[in-house]
């Protein structure tokens, strides 16, 4: 494989500016600029995406030049004039010319010169290329694409930009042999991504205003925004990865990407790649095979976070943790945070994977910062607890590490028939005397004070009492009386 791959490097540093474009043109590759950034692109395929279809191309473009066998070795040293060439190419410059028949090439020095991002070359000729982050639910098989400009072509307010490029037979049965994720939508995809033109970090997806997708004939679904409930506040709009595979052909046939958008000085770029879509759940077995901190280390954590401060006046003995998943109030079973995070308390990693599934944030819902696939961890240790504890919602770290269930004390309970001292009686089973003044046997009956007033509210109904008792001469029932009565309370 080793000797293939410097074999075809030599074919390719012989090749001219015709033979550079069709290469690049087979793999769905640009194929403009100079003979440099030509090279530079052919010679990044062959080091990183050489398969067998690729290096099959490069030598029938190099026999179909040189008139050689497959089975022969390159001669990039033989005189050019003495070689056939196939008479739909240009014979070549001058330049072309010189620099095949050099007889002194270092092959392996000038191909490392071109990868080394052209480090040699006129510093104005190193352009920084725009990077978009990665995205947890988009593992990239392949570049398509490199995140090219769009440039607008006049001065009108909406722009078209086309792109044409062909699959290779490898990437075509990547996507007819991966599995559905629902009916007609494959699992491998062609996406277009779009972001702002900004080579000082990765950058997020970002669509133009007015923004148009046609594969060959047809329009592609674009998402939608989010519809916003507040008076005054734009609906925002979800930019992600646009699926074109519906409406490519999965074929060696020439597909056509036509970008309309709108030109209102902002400047963007798009790319192309091949990618296999995740789910949550296969994020959630990834995260389970990865991600788990040990139970040591995360005790180790708890200690950390309960050290004394000698500088601090407060001695944290303990600090309390929910058992609770803050995002659906269900008790966790995946208890999972963001390395970043300060705090020791978890989420669920289900619902957490799920939700950004259907909009991704990707914000930790304890704290509010960022909290990325790529730094979030399982606790070893609370998953170690909930499994021991399975009768308490919240549980407390102590200074030493170990830990203690916190149980919910039952709230004493206060009905509607609040509990009665009953003063004066001689009875001590408890029962309240009847309402109509007269006990048990022709006893009198006996004062009672409900304790769930209190003075303010027992002077009130004393005066309501007097008031009545002046407008009316029958005999009345007994009412409550007040503590001025000489009752006693029974705190």
């Amino acid at each position: 494989m080793a000797a293939e791959l410097v074999e075809a490097k030599n074919m390719v540093m012989s090749f001219r500016v015709s033979d550079l474009q069709m290469l690049l043109g087979f793999v769905g590759r640009s194929k403009s600029g100079l003979k440099h950034e030509l090279v530079t692109r052919a010679l990044q395929l062959v080091q990183f995406d050489c398969s067998p279809e690729v290096f099959k191309k490069i030598k029938e473009l190099y026999e179909t030049r040189y008139a050689k066998k497959s089975s022969e070795a390159p001669q990039p040293h033989r005189s050019p004039e003495a070689l056939p060439i196939h008479s739909s190419y240009d014979r070549g410059s001058a330049m072309a010319r010189t620099s095949i028949s050099t007889p002194n090439i270092d092959y392996p020095t000038l191909y490392g010169k071109y990868l080394n991002e052209l480090g040699r070359l006129p510093p104005k000729a190193v352009k920084p290329e725009v990077r978009l982050v990665k995205l947890p639910f988009y593992n990239t098989l392949d570049e398509l694409l490199k995140p090219t400009e769009l440039v607008p072509q006049n001065s009108e307010k909406l722009q078209e930009s086309p792109c044409i490029f062909a699959l290779t037979p490898r990437q075509v049965e990547l996507i007819r042999n991966s599995r559905e994720l629902q009916p007609g939508v494959k699992s491998v995809q062609v996406v277009l991504r779009i972001c702002y033109t900004d080579t000082s970090s990765p950058q997020e997806d970002q669509y133009p205003p007015n923004i148009a997708v046609k594969v060959n004939h047809s329009y592609c679904s674009v998402p939608g925004y989010y519809p916003s409930n507040k008076p005054g506040v734009e609906p925002k709009r979800p930019c992600r990865p646009i699926n074109l595979t519906h409406l490519m052909y999965l074929s060696a046939a020439t597909n056509r990407i036509t970008v309309t958008w709108g030109n209102y000085g902002k400047s963007y770029s798009v790319g192309l790649y091949l990618v296999r879509q995740m789910t949550s759940a296969e994020l959630l077995q990834r995260l389970k095979t990865i991600g788990i901190k040990h139970p040591e280390l995360c005790k180790a954590l708890v200690k950390e976070k309960l050290r004394l401060d000698p500088d601090s006046e407060i001695a944290t003995t303990g600090v309390r943790v929910s058992l609770i998943c803050p995002l659906v109030k269900m008790r966790l079973s995946v208890p999972c945070r963001a390395e970043t995070c300060a705090h020791l308390q978890c989420f669920d990693a289900v619902f957490y994977l799920q939700m950004n599934e259907k909009k991704p944030t990707w914000m930790c819902p304890v704290c509010d910062k960022p909290a990325p696939y790529d730094q979030l961890i399982i606790d070893g240790l609370l998953s170690k607890i909930l499994t021991e504890c399975e009768d308490a919602d919240e549980i407390e770290y102590l200074v030493d590490g170990s830990w203690c269930p916190i149980r919910a004390e039952k709230e004493r309970s206060c009905s509607p028939q609040c509990p009665i001292l009953v003063l004066g009686s001689s009875d001590v089973n408890g029962l309240l005397p009847t309402p109509n003044g007269n006990g048990e046997n022709g006893k009198a009956a006996a004062d009672v004070v409900d304790l769930t007033l209190d003075s303010s509210s027992s002077e009130e109904e004393e005066e309501e009492d007097e008031e009545e008792d002046d407008d009316d001469e029958g005999p009345q029932p007994k009412r409550r009386c007040s503590y001025e009565k000489g009752l006693v309370s029974a705190c």
